[in-house]
């Protein structure tokens, strides 16, 4: 048997390390890419969505305002006497 440093069993174990790190960062950043897609995707739709309002009349930041007298606070609450 020969005796060196690439015989020993510690110099296989930190042999595979850096790959299983490189796995690691990759998936990270395959991660990373996806919430970045999916953010992007949210963005356009969004978009879209404004600018259908805005062609149909509807002012997108009145938009489920709901016109009249509203009521006070503490009215309508319960359980309190």
């Amino acid at each position: 048997m020969v005796t060196g440093a690439r015989s020993s069993p510690t110099w296989n174990a930190m042999k595979t390390r850096p790959s299983v790190d490189k796995r690691r960062r990759e998936a990270a950043r395959l991660e990373h890419q996806a919430n970045k897609a999916e953010r992007r995707a949210e963005r356009k739709k969004a978009k879209t969505d404004r600018e259908t309002a805005v062609k149909n009349g509807e002012d997108p930041d009145l938009a489920g305002i709901v016109p009249g007298p509203q009521p006070a606070v503490g009215e309508d609450l319960g359980g309190e006497d």
